[in-house]
């Protein structure tokens, strides 16, 4: 609550993203500092002579999605430029991007001091908030603080309506391509926006139809098993495609956390190479530049990027000499328009791939034959039956669960359980059509694709729900080549199909059998993943 006798306030603390600064605010700043302000108590606000403004920039460390656009270091620019026009006494501190908690007001206090080596020490009785999030100012006020409401106040002189429009309508404004967002916005800000090319960042960013607010695929997947999966694989994927690696620039498209490349900044031919990373998901880049600021990457010529490759290039024409891609492609199709935004993918790296060049592909792919009618036998005593309230036992209200409690459910299912589950949650989330017959005794009539759909994807319990949106079997060994054929690449013959023995020795024979659904005869294994070897002609027609 406020103090019975306010003394004249020192620091204005100003919490908030500022990813904008508006007219509005600097006007109302002004109105604060000739005290023509109350606060929302009522009491008039009297502010020392030498009254700073202290900036306190959430999510800082956070950027490059819809909350967040701008890095934190624009921001800062941003607030000194305004301030310094406007002869406004401030300071900024970048406070880090949290998860929402109850004590968030005093981090952004702790922030503030410590990030002014104490010079700023904001306490309630020389302090006041300046904030228009409801949330917020209680917190603040639980902590002996005034508030002022900015926006909320309409009993300033400072002007109301749409002109007292907050920071983050503008941004939206901006987003939208509606260009009345200069008019709210501080001079400054159109100017340095400019300079620095962020207007059509802001729109992709907000245009883009895959990620997340928070800049992320998915939210029901773990990126701590994602990432260290990745990591663990990438010994091996490193090894089946060093030898068709152009030194150059090599870019290495759904990096997750930079595995490949620390292993090919490692490689004493690529030592003068380029390399870069591209990811979509903000986690997994935050921690490939961890990686690189400990000194990870015995080459020193490294650069991440979050960039969604579904959106926008990431690379110059006839720039790149090798693009990798690793389990991405199945994401491409998964998250995007199907196979059309493969193909379309697949023109985009032609178009950065210098002639001479090549795109190295690892990833799943569907069975030859996909169409053809089995019999898909499975074991029925290695866990519980599904026992919901959905079509063949499934649980209809996993989304509801933490991802820790879905896990746990999973895994507590028989295979044949599971694929009870997995044909209630497969087509629903990835948009594809799945038909099981159940025939009793554990064996279930299906195409070939659905049950190789189902086995590629049964082991994923930590992730369950982010894996049954993905699908593994658009495209087969052939539909692989015909793509990158129209698209404009040779294939070199080590591209093709294969299957992983790993797979039929652990996960599929251990549990599983197929036999055609006409005949009853066994079916063996289909190929499981495919390698495409894929080179820009040196001379194009």
């Amino acid at each position: 609550m406020p103090l019975d006798s306010p003394r004249p306030v020192r620091h204005v603390l100003f919490p908030g993203r500022h990813h904008l600064v508006t007219r509005f605010q600097v006007d109302y700043l002004r109105a604060l500092r000739a005290g023509l302000v109350r606060d929302l108590d009522g009491v008039p606000v009297r502010c020392e002579p030498d009254v700073v403004v202290v900036w306190a920039v959430t999510s800082a460390n956070h950027s490059g999605t819809r909350r967040n656009p701008l890095p934190g270091h624009r921001r800062e620019a941003l607030i000194e430029n305004v301030s310094a026009r406007e002869n406004l006494r401030s300071v900024v501190v970048p406070v880090p991007d949290v998860a929402p908690h109850p004590r968030f007001a005093h981090l952004v206090l702790t922030s503030v001091a410590t990030g002014t080596a104490h010079t700023v020490v904001p306490d309630p009785a020389h302090t006041l908030v300046a904030c228009s999030t409801p949330t917020v100012i209680e917190a603040y006020r639980d902590l002996g603080y005034r508030v002022a409401g900015v926006e909320l106040d309409a009993d300033t002189d400072v002007g109301e309506g749409a002109g007292a429009a907050r920071p983050w309508d503008v941004v939206e404004l901006l987003a939208a391509g509606d260009p009345s967002w200069t008019e709210l916005a501080h001079p400054a800000v159109p100017e340095l926006y400019g300079r620095y090319g962020i207007v059509p960042q802001v729109r992709q960013v907000f245009a883009d139809p895959v990620v997340s607010g928070d800049g992320d695929l998915t939210t029901t997947r773990d990126y701590r098993t994602y990432a260290a999966a990745f990591e663990d694989a990438s010994a091996r994927k490193w090894e089946q495609v060093v030898p068709y690696v152009e030194p150059g620039r090599i870019v290495d498209i759904g990096c997750a956390t930079g595995g490949l490349l620390e292993l090919a900044a490692r490689e004493p031919r690529l030592h003068e190479s380029d390399l870069f990373g591209v990811d979509v998901a903000r986690h997994l880049v935050a921690e490939a530049e961890h990686k690189k600021t400990q000194g990870v990457f015995a080459n020193p010529n490294v650069w991440f990027v979050q960039a969604n490759i579904l959106a926008q290039s990431v690379m110059p024409a006839r720039s790149v000499d090798t693009t990798v891609t690793i389990a991405l492609t199945h994401e491409v199709s998964s998250y995007g328009d199907g196979t059309a935004d493969v193909d379309r993918f697949a023109r985009r790296v032609l178009t950065h791939t210098r002639p001479g060049g090549v795109w190295i592909n690892s990833d799943v792919c569907g069975p030859a034959g996909g169409d053809r009618e089995v019999l898909l036998t499975l074991t029925t005593t290695d866990g519980a039956p599904a026992a919901g309230d959905g079509p063949g036992g499934a649980r209809t209200d996993l989304d509801d669960l933490e991802r820790p409690d879905v896990a746990a459910y999973v895994r507590s299912l028989s295979t044949a359980g599971r694929l009870a589950q997995f044909a209630y949650d497969f087509p629903r989330l990835s948009g594809a059509g799945f038909m099981a017959g159940d025939e009793g005794d554990g064996s279930w009539r299906l195409t070939l694709r659905d049950a190789m759909e189902f086995l590629t994807t049964k082991d994923y319990a930590d992730n369950w729900l982010s894996e049954c949106h993905e699908r593994f079997c658009d495209l087969d060994g052939d539909a692989w080549a015909d793509l990158l054929h129209a698209a404009g690449f040779e294939l070199d013959p080590a591209s093709g199909p294969w299957r992983n023995e790993w797979l039929v020795e652990n996960a599929f024979a251990p549990v599983a059998s197929l036999r055609d659904a006409a005949t009853g005869e066994v079916v063996d294994w289909p190929d499981t993943h495919v390698l495409s070897v894929a080179r820009r002609p040196v001379l194009e027609s």
